[in-house]
């Protein structure tokens, strides 16, 4: 496996003078049309990529009261290691293999998360099998053994998620004087404001789930935050244990995307006491299901996925800490690194972002 340190692969990368080259060569890909949202209230303000209204991104890291922490938890897998040169992208100025590619994302991943809460810790659990050398502060390699095909992947992550809690029930002391609390999501995403406030305004929840009003697939498991406390952790674990139990007897034909989706889904709702109608309006609630508290955060703020084609008409929440870069978005996240890095405002790369969602990315 290959590793890139993310400001080593785009030192030499696109200046703010390039960037607003629409029709430069090298940027053909990017196709900059009007940012949805614009004059809806709530809603960011851009013209062209200026960020027009955007203006509460904190610099500072979150450290919750009394010493709690924060640690940001992925699984990370790469399954052609091949350097193949037919199938090279390029982005900026960097070609990048399959591999690199996937690397490079999971280094913006990291990169944004220590420009948005510095304190925080990142944890990368991955195959032991597998060389994965991720050389950055606050970073750690997890290995948990398991079946990591992309098959297979979306049922690892439940299996990976409920071994980490465990592992971590069995360390936790009532006595400990820090606290360490978990927030488990893909490495596509891009935090992009801190998440710390979360188990402060709320402080009563054991696991906060995102959602949207999509009567099929309400929940997105993007994005699961664990209060680090000993009945947080094992509610989450209980929970997880649940939705597995429903994915593996329910929905292993969609065991390669979604599965984990629609199993999360059904346990909630076959809660007697769930009322399904909450998810059709974007506000948090609290629920109680299965004996775990659990704090319900809409997709719009926690689990934002850039527009593709003509979607997302409403544009971006001015207090949106989550952007979710799914499936052909990917490139659109390294570009939007590379053009953080060049102007270190972050309205203005939301507006990059906002913006360019007119076509696909074929990554």
């Amino acid at each position: 496996w290959l590793y890139f340190p993310v400001m080593e692969l785009h030192k030499d990368s696109i200046a703010t003078d390039q960037l607003k080259k629409k029709h430069n060569k090298k940027f053909d890909h990017l196709v900059i049309g009007p940012a949805a949202g614009q004059g809806l209230p709530n809603r960011l303000q851009c013209l062209g990529t200026k960020g027009l209204n955007k203006t509460h991104f904190s610099t500072s890291s979150h450290v919750t009261n009394g010493g709690e922490s924060i640690s940001v938890v992925t699984v990370f897998a790469i399954y052609n290691t091949s350097l193949d040169i037919s199938n090279m992208v390029t982005v900026g100025n960097t070609s990048y293999s399959n591999t690199e590619r996937a690397m490079a994302i999971l280094n913006v991943f990291i990169s944004f998360i220590q420009v948005t809460m510095p304190k925080s810790n990142v944890i990368i659990m991955t195959d032991p099998a597998s060389d994965l050398s991720v050389h950055r502060n606050r970073v750690t390699v997890y290995p948990i053994q398991g079946k990591y095909s992309r098959d297979n992947l979306m049922l690892q992550r439940i299996r990976s998620y409920i071994i980490f809690l465990e592992t971590k029930l069995k360390e936790y002391s009532q006595e400990q004087a820090h606290m360490n609390h978990y927030i488990f999501t893909d490495s596509d995403i891009a935090v992009v404001d801190d998440l710390g406030h979360i188990f402060e305004a709320y402080p009563n929840f054991h696991l906060a789930l995102t959602f949207r009003n999509n009567k099929g697939q309400p929940l997105n498991s993007g994005f699961i935050a664990v209060r680090g406390t000993h009945d947080g952790i094992l509610r989450a674990k209980i929970f997880l244990q649940e939705v597995l139990k429903v994915y593996t007897s329910k929905y292993m034909n969609a065991s390669r995307m979604l599965g984990d989706q629609l199993a999360m889904a059904w346990v909630i709702k076959s809660d007697p006491s769930f009322d399904a109608r909450r998810f059709a309006k974007a506000q948090p609630f609290l629920e109680n299901i299965g004996g775990a508290s659990i704090l319900f955060l809409p997709c719009a703020i926690y689990n934002w996925t850039p527009p593709e084609g003509a979607g997302q008409f409403h544009g971006m929440p001015l207090d949106v800490k989550v952007v979710h870069f799914k499936g052909s978005r990917k490139r659109l996240m390294l570009e939007s690194w590379n053009f953080f890095l060049s102007t270190s405002n972050m309205s203005d790369m939301l507006c990059l972002i906002l913006g360019s969602g007119r076509t696909k990315y074929d990554f």
